[in-house]
């Protein structure tokens, strides 16, 4: 099978690899589709990791094959599935409980619930409530993710910060109710405007700069929570702690590393999917064949208009795995 190996900045190599053989406790996983997260682009760039390395974790697509103890899941049934690696590839074997089954009404190549995952357990994590006042810094994938879900709690009021005017418009039509462009107005101001001066009851911080988190304090109220959504791995991050405590906010990390509540998260992501209560579809703008996966992550990276999610389709000539 072919297998795309990062070998250093800038550079997959597309390998022949034998298809892994599932264990007794494993699903053998024909890949769809794998979607390039923004926790992945340092290590493209070379800012972070080391090579060679087997990258890939946002993956959906058919059941191939099961192991001899696997019960439940027969060959051909569309999968989400959780993994640490390995998913820009023809195949990648999980442990069956690992797999979540994906509805008819939604494709394997939009079945991305590992990141809608994290998304759902952020804002179930904030515990956002009825008339809250929401910040949401960021409109890329995860912040719009994260938009959609934090209409559905029934918030009062969803401001979208970004400098993206194409993010910012489909952020409105996901259920932002007021955005803002910062390059072009202070967030601050805009808050206060809508929240009568009080400022957010919680914001989500989801872009993993630095610049994100000197601006979050300062539209949220007095013991308001600041959501941590976005990746903040590699460079060391500096925060107001001082103004922070002062106004006693409630800080959430809304990174997850426990594998059960990463899949109870998939399992609420598949129902809203499902329900039609949220969509994926605007989200995946940009795909790409696996042998162009370097153009996949130069895209994440550069972000052209129109730009918010790169997913990796993967072609597959024979549907035999071995």
């Amino acid at each position: 099978m072919r297998l795309a190996e990062l070998q250093a900045a800038g550079r997959f190599e597309v390998l022949d690899v034998p298809v892994p053989e599932p264990r007794p406790d494993e699903v053998l996983v024909e890949v769809a589709a794998c979607g390039v997260c923004a926790s992945e682009l340092s290590h493209w760039t070379g800012r972070s990791g080391s090579y060679p390395d087997r990258i890939g974790h946002e993956v959906a697509g058919r059941v191939a094959a099961v192991g001899s103890q696997v019960r439940g899941w027969t060959p051909g049934e569309a999968v989400a599935v959780w993994t640490t690696g390995s998913g820009y590839a023809e195949y990648v074997r999980v442990h069956a409980s690992y797999c979540r089954r994906l509805p008819s009404e939604v494709p394997p190549t939009l079945g991305l619930v590992e990141p809608l995952a994290c998304a759902a357990n952020a804002v179930e994590l904030a515990d956002v409530r009825l008339a809250d006042d929401v910040v949401v810094v960021g409109a890329g994938f995860m912040g719009l993710l994260v938009t959609q879900l934090v209409a559905l709690r029934g918030a009062r009021s969803v401001v979208v910060a970004d400098t993206r005017p194409d993010a910012l418009a489909l952020a409105s039509r996901l259920g932002a109710t007021r955005t803002v462009d910062v390059a072009q107005e202070p967030l601050d101001q805009a808050v206060a405007e809508v929240t009568g001066g009080a400022g957010a009851d919680t914001t989500f911080e989801v872009t993993g700069t630095q610049a994100a988190l000197e601006t979050i304090g300062e539209v949220t109220r007095m013991s308001g929570s600041l959501v941590l959504v976005g990746f903040h791995q590699g460079e060391p991050r500096r925060v107001p702690l001082e103004h922070w405590n002062w106004m006693a906010f409630d800080l959430v990390n809304a990174h997850f590393r426990e594998v059960r509540t990463i899949m109870r998260g998939m399992d609420v992501g598949m129902a809203l999917l499902a329900s039609g209560q949220l969509r994926m579809d605007p989200l995946v703008t940009h795909r790409f064949e696996l042998a162009d996966i370097d153009t996949a992550f130069r895209t994440a990276v550069e972000k052209p208009p129109g730009f918010v999610k790169a997913v990796v389709e993967v072609a597959h000539p024979t549907a035999d795995p071995s």
